[in-house]
């Protein structure tokens, strides 16, 4: 029974300092906020563009 407990702890200690997946999350997060920060950027553009060419369509009426 101990020598089980003893397997299971350095099992448990192994997977606690593996770091292999932390990076791969890292980059999901990076890309996450890069992709929210785009879409942000790009409404704003587009309402900009519209608002200009509203503007742009009123003045020919």
């Amino acid at each position: 029974m101990v020598r089980r407990m003893r397997q299971i702890a350095a099992i448990l200690v192994t997977f606690t300092r593996d770091e292999r997946g932390a990076t791969a999350l890292e980059y999901c997060f990076i890309a996450a906020l890069i992709s929210i920060a785009a879409v942000a950027v790009l409404t704003q553009i587009g309402m900009n563009v519209s608002a200009m060419t509203g503007g742009v369509l009123d003045g020919l009426r």
